[in-house]
């Protein structure tokens, strides 16, 4: 029930029309209660009697019935459509913006896939359950007691045929929805791996084909449509079994009604008009368990999924704003006191682990690490995607707890390596950064980020149209407007998340450069494995293991710091694409592994 609750507090604005729609439904079925026992007095007293008179009268009610049935049953149809499409969009709504407020550790606990299926699949399902509730849920109950009161009215002995289909068909009825309920909530995890197979092999299409692994996303597409068909063969082959017992009810009673509703007649009990009222409340009873089936059936499937979409909606962000959050954020000042963190809540094993690090507003840093060594969380904190364990991690003086996560987040701008492009123009792209930002200052920022020279190149220059995930354009070129991006916003902290990778030495200089010009109370961040980008570093963070290994200029590096000397001379003797995973590749351990052979025979050569 309190699944129910929370669904239906979503009606908002469409409440009223959850409540006209069963209103009208009253009066349908009141209209359609009266007909049978019209016809009984059509048949009695036209009819038999011979009176065209009475057929002519109780014939017109009949019609005046059904037609009244007709127009009040379209206007409960139509009040139903609209509450439950109300219903399903405001749930959309509602998982939307809690999404929007999760941190990556509330979405990694659903997982993508999870989420899309939630808000799509299953927002389905409870719109078509609810959309059923409100017509067939207050038709069929009310039909069902309103014929059984008839069915005694007219004839006390012969009604005992109706509870007794009544009671084979509820118990029916019960060992099928016990069966069945399990099942479905088993399909929708199946919908889950389905949806997160599709969004995979779509996402990387390009790796697939060149590595011409088709073969295998198909197996593995069929592996998960053949668990879901597997599960929905076995949840419809037990409802299956609703049809011949429903079958079995209605020409029992058909048959029962019919033998012992002739002797009546002959025994002077009931009239003939009043038989044939009875068979016309015997389909309405069987009719209304009926459409009580499809209700079941649908709410066993809904009730899965309510429970899924209940499970969002209840979720509470790990990342909230304070009571009275700060609204300014200083300057791009940062520091790091004692800061441990795990992705995995009461893991030993930590990403970072007591990390203190202070970095003056203005000041460019690079960021130096293998694979693992917490280069990327390292960033993430800053903008607080994630929370720490333990220490603080402060911004413009302040603890990054403190802030409006909006108004933080808006101060730091992140370029990764992967940035992704969004649908629109170049120009709609650029003005993520900044929403009025004119067409001359967008293109001042791509100067800057070495992004002009192919964007005049192309036919449409800045209207040019940009694909999803902008797949229409280079790695570099991709990177580049999302340097560009960043620029616009004139952040307190840029962070470059080895978002140069893709372009050249010398395009990456010139960047470097035009940082200088564009942003220069700007705090810089620059992760990369490339010593090259570290050029206009003012200090150089180094990574590993988690841990603060050296945070000093390079000068001083070169001198103190074993991994980094270790790093520049590889780069410098090898080239440029030696990077610090190629030093572990040869078996080396910054740490304690200086000596080993590998790795000078490396440097010789």
């Amino acid at each position: 029930m309190g699944t129910i609750r929370r669904i239906l507090g979503r009606l908002g604005r469409y409440r009223r029309y959850a409540i006209l729609a069963p209103v009208f439904t009253f009066g349908a079925v009141s209209m359609d209660m009266l007909i049978p026992y019209v016809m009984a007095l059509l048949i009695d007293r036209g009819i038999s009697a011979g009176d065209m008179a009475q057929v002519w009268l109780w014939g017109s009610v009949m019609l005046a019935c059904a037609f009244a049935a007709l127009v009040i049953d379209s206007i409960s149809a139509v009040c139903s459509a609209r509450a439950s499409t109300g219903l399903a969009s405001n749930l959309r709504d509602a998982l939307f913006e809690k999404v929007q407020s999760f941190s990556f550790s509330n979405i990694d606990k659903f997982s993508v896939a999870g989420l899309v299926t939630r808000m799509t699949t299953d927002v389905t399902n409870v719109q078509n359950a609810f959309n059923m509730a409100l017509i067939i849920a207050t038709r069929a109950p009310f039909s069902l007691i309103a014929s059984l009161a008839m069915c005694v009215m007219i004839s006390p002995n012969l009604s005992v045929i109706f509870f007794a289909a009544l009671a084979l068909l509820s118990l029916a009825l019960a060992v099928i929805m016990l069966k069945t309920m399990p099942l479905f909530g088993r399909v929708f995890e199946r919908y889950d791996a389905l949806n997160a197979s599709v969004q995979e092999n779509v996402t990387a299409i390009r790796v697939v084909k060149a590595f011409v692994r088709e073969d295998h996303e198909d197996e593995k597409f069929e592996r998960a449509a053949g668990e879901l068909h597997d599960l929905f063969v076995r949840a419809e082959s037990i409802l299956a079994w609703n049809n011949p017992v429903m079958g079995v009810a209605i020409y029992g009673c058909i048959i029962a009604l019919s033998w012992f509703g002739t002797h009546s007649i002959l025994a002077g009990e009931i009239t003939t008009g009043q038989l044939t009222s009875l068979l016309g409340y015997v389909f309405h009873v069987l009719f209304s368990l009926m459409m009580l089936t499809m209700i079941f059936v649908m709410l066993s499937m809904s009730a899965a999924s309510g429970r899924r979409i209940a499970e969002v909606l209840d979720e509470q962000p790990d990342i909230v704003n304070p009571d009275n959050p700060r609204i300014v954020v200083p300057d791009g000042s940062i520091d790091f006191d004692g800061v441990s963190f795990s992705y995995r809540v009461g893991s030993e094993e930590e990403t970072l682990s007591d990390v203190d690090a202070h970095i003056a507003s203005g000041e460019t840093v690079g960021i130096l690490g293998g694979t693992g060594s917490g280069k990327s969380t390292f960033v993430s904190l800053i903008s607080r995607l994630y929370d720490t364990d333990g220490g603080v991690v402060s911004v413009g003086g302040h603890d990054v707890r403190d802030y409006d996560t909006e108004v933080l987040r808006d101060a730091v701008a992140v370029v990764l390596q992967k940035n992704t492009l969004f649908s629109g123009t170049i120009l709609d792209n650029l003005r993520w950064g900044k929403a009025d930002a004119t067409l001359e200052e967008c293109r001042e920022a791509c100067r800057a980020a070495c992004a002009d020279e192919f964007i005049e190149r192309l036919p449409d220059g800045y209207d040019t149209m940009i694909e999803q995930g902008g797949v229409n354009v280079s790695g570099g070129q991709r990177q580049r407007l999302c340097i560009a991006r960043a620029l616009l916003k004139r952040p307190r902290v840029l962070i470059l998340d080895d978002s140069t990778s893709a372009v050249d030495t010398a395009t990456d200089a010139s960047i470097q450069q035009a940082f200088s010009a564009w942003i220069p109370d700007t705090t810089k961040l620059i992760i990369s494995q490339r010593i090259s980008s570290f050029a206009s570093c003012d200090r150089i963070l180094v990574l590993d293991g988690g841990r603060v290994v050296a945070f000093a200029p390079e000068a001083e590096l070169l001198e103190t710091c074993d991994i980094y000397r270790d790093v520049h001379e590889v780069q410098t003797r090898v080239g440029a694409s030696a990077d610090f995973d190629r030093l572990e590749g040869l078996a080396y351990d910054p740490l304690s592994q200086r000596n080993d052979p590998a790795f000078a025979d490396e440097l010789s050569r």
